[in-house]
């Protein structure tokens, strides 16, 4: 690419001609993108900073003068001064996004207070409510809920015939649902 082509092409774009912009870009926008990048340091901004740099190169294509620098040198200082300008903006969106990021990465998975608060006071509720079961429907819930024992194993340890232990637990639920409100989960 030398420097005739590239300020005949640019003669071009000042005459609006799209063609000319396809061309200019698919000739100068590696260079034109890498120094964006080396300013900008992200690619995401870089890219845009490109793109708004070849809407300005295009709308002032016509003021291009060939006489005082070379059409690279040109575009050059467009994408350069457009790189420096994005770097001075207020930038609250990306503080944001780096922020989320930083929460999601030191966010901790542990029970807040106010999920430790309501399980307290759901656990003393459920207390008072096995309080108030039969030993047998107690111990028999309690087994199999909190030491995943099945209905098999909880009549072996408890040395109950199977089909007493099932109605156990099948009464003590209805009656926990009951106190607890219906809340329960079966």
């Amino acid at each position: 690419m030398n420097s005739e082509d590239l300020s005949g092409l640019l003669a071009r774009c000042g005459l609006h001609d799209q063609v000319a912009l396809r061309q200019l870009y698919s000739l100068t926008s590696p260079k034109l993108f890498g120094v964006a990048l080396r300013i900008l340091r992200r690619r995401d901004w870089a890219e845009d900073v490109l793109q708004e740099s070849y809407v300005s190169i295009w709308n002032h294509a016509l003021r291009y003068d060939a006489a005082k620098s070379a059409p690279m040198t040109w575009m050059t200082a467009i994408v350069r001064n457009r790189a420096l300008d994005w770097l001075r903006r207020p930038r609250e969106e990306t503080v944001s996004e780096e922020r989320e990021r930083m929460f999601e990465e030191i966010a901790d998975e542990a029970p807040g207070p106010d999920d430790l608060l309501q399980r307290s006071t759901d656990a003393a509720a459920l207390a008072d409510c096995l309080r108030g079961l039969s030993s047998g429907e107690r111990q028999s819930i309690t087994l199999a809920y909190y030491f995943g024992l099945s209905h098999l194993e909880l009549a072996a340890h408890l040395r109950e015939p199977l089909g007493t232990v099932k109605t156990w637990i099948r009464r003590g639920l209805e009656r926990l649902r009951g106190c607890m409100g219906g809340e329960m989960e079966s």
